[in-house]
């Protein structure tokens, strides 16, 4: 019993040694790979959430566009699937393939809590414990159809649709609210959905991101 006990601790242990080497090297790309400084003139003013339906906004959203970082870079295909549980929180799957359409599809599983007095707007999503980061929700269209997601510093941003497809005028309308939001919009890039997109000018590819 007491090997089987001090194995377990040790079990335990290289799993915590685990996340805090992941932790690390977050912490460690955040300050060695900074975005650059933000020139839009509104980019001190803070974001603000929008409420949101829940049960409407659950479902699958496909990335249309992103501010390019590590965790989904050189992505394609790429979307979101939310479904909210019986004790309130929600579960957050990203789905992708990774670099090109014929690579088998990835799935990365988060849970989500809503904060308490965002009407729904502001999610804590736990990457993994003890690590939270905030998701703001600033803009969905009034049929549920397009929605704008935001990080606090204005560092990262995606846009959400319920089609695969968006024409180039809904994406620039979508880059002006985010640029009177106070975001450097020349930052966004979309995100292949089909292969025709793969190496079209605007879109994000592989070596692509901060």
């Amino acid at each position: 019993m007491r090997a089987h006990g001090r194995g377990h601790g040790l079990r335990a242990l290289s799993r915590w040694a685990r996340c805090l080497a992941v932790a690390g090297l977050v912490a460690a790309t955040a300050a060695c790979s900074g975005p650059p400084p933000n020139p839009n003139p509104r980019a001190a003013v803070p974001l603000q959430t929008v409420p949101v339906d829940l049960q409407r906004y659950m479902g699958r959203w496909y990335v249309i566009a992103n501010i390019p970082y590590f965790g989904e870079r050189g992505n394609v295909g790429s979307y979101a699937e939310w479904s909210l549980r019986p004790d309130g929180r929600i579960d957050d799957a990203y789905v992708y393939r990774p670099e090109r359409f014929d690579a088998p599809l990835k799935r990365m599983q988060f849970v989500d809590s809503v904060v308490a007095g965002s009407g729904g707007g502001e999610w804590r999503v736990r990457l993994f414990w003890p690590i939270y980061v905030s998701q703001l929700t600033l803009y969905v269209d009034p049929d549920y159809r397009v929605t704008l997601l935001g990080y606090p510093d204005k560092s990262l941003g995606w846009v959400f649709s319920r089609d695969p497809d968006m024409s180039d005028a809904d994406y620039r309308a979508a880059l002006g609210r985010f640029e009177a939001m106070g975001y450097d919009t020349s930052r966004f890039r979309r995100v292949p959905q089909f292969p025709s997109q793969l190496g079209q000018p605007g879109f994000q590819s592989p070596g692509d991101g901060n």
